[in-house]
């Protein structure tokens, strides 16, 4: 099968971990050696997350004041190639030399008017106490809202809507190359009116599923597998009738309310995926993902399958 993996935040920082090389190195190793099984048998492109990344990054450029602080599209290409090039070398050190990988860095064009740009929502970067969050917000203009007791910094993500480097993931995937693209949603661009090949980036970022779900449709994957730190969708989440939807239809899920900084995303891009190919999705745990890939664990969408706990 060819199977597009998004690689949730999980998989580079969990929740509280600081955010050190050495730490996102141990947790990419160990990230490649769930993964690097399925190349075996399989077609593989690979995405993956950049929230905390770009946060830290847009930290530390504020600190230098003899320059401005480089905008949003920077900071997603910064650490697409940072995590693309973790992530690489160790998928190179599980697998064979015949099996070669490649990061490739990835534009995604957005539209200008996206009302996104105006509704800031999509979470980057650490989380902060209510009076460091007011004091960040004062001096940088940073827009923040809740995550969970916590405070963190909001961006607008518009909706992907064409991946510019469609062309030449396809040859590279021809070539049984393992291809990590699309990281963070990829670099958000926008068309220079009255061109057809020339792009400027925005300040945004891109949501990461939405993006990967997108990748999956343009290089006309058979699967869409969204790894996280979950071992899938669950119904009354946090609270003592919590059910986990085993096998779901994009149109029941649609009758459900996910959160939008948790599953929504998630469960969107699936929805379509599904709905876009007649094709299977799964959302579930990464320690899962042999048996997210044979339909056995996780949340399983399907155009036919009914929803189920």
């Amino acid at each position: 099968m060819r199977i597009v993996i998004a690689l949730g935040g999980n998989a580079l920082l969990k929740r509280g971990d600081p955010m050190t090389a050495d730490i996102q190195r141990e947790n990419i190793r160990s990230v490649a050696g769930h993964i690097a099984p399925l190349a075996h048998e399989h077609e593989l492109i690979i995405s993956h997350g950049n929230g905390p990344q770009v946060g830290l990054l847009a930290l530390q450029a504020a600190c230098y004041t003899r320059v401005e602080p480089y905008p949003l599209d920077v900071l997603d290409a910064q650490t697409e190639g940072m995590i693309g090039y973790m992530i690489e070398q160790e998928l190179m050190n599980h697998l064979p030399h015949e099996r070669p990988c490649a990061t490739l860095l990835t534009m995604v064009e957005v539209d200008p008017g996206d009302p996104a740009f105006s509704n800031p929502a999509k979470f980057v970067g650490p989380v902060y106490g209510k009076e460091e969050m007011e004091r960040i917000s004062r001096e940088k203009g940073w827009i923040f809202r809740m995550d969970g007791d916590s405070w963190r910094r909001v961006v607008p993500s518009p909706n992907p809507c064409r991946i510019v480097e469609i062309m030449p993931i396809r040859l590279l995937i021809e070539k049984g190359v393992t291809v990590i693209c699309a990281g963070g949603g990829g670099i958000p661009v926008v068309r220079v009116p009255g061109t057809s090949q020339r792009f400027s980036g925005v300040e945004a970022v891109i949501d990461k599923d939405l993006a990967s779900a997108l990748l999956a449709r343009e290089v006309n994957a058979d699967l869409l597998v969204m790894a996280t730190d979950v071992d899938g969708v669950y119904l009354d989440w946090k609270t003592p009738r919590a059910r986990r939807i085993e096998h779901a239809t994009p149109g029941s899920l649609r009758k459900i309310d996910f959160a939008p900084g948790s599953m929504g995303p998630k469960v969107e891009a699936a929805c379509r995926f599904v709905e876009a190919t007649g094709k299977r999705a799964a959302i579930g745990a990464l320690e899962d993902i042999q048996e997210l890939v044979s339909g056995d664990a996780g949340t399983q969408v399907t155009p036919g399958s009914s929803a189920g706990g």
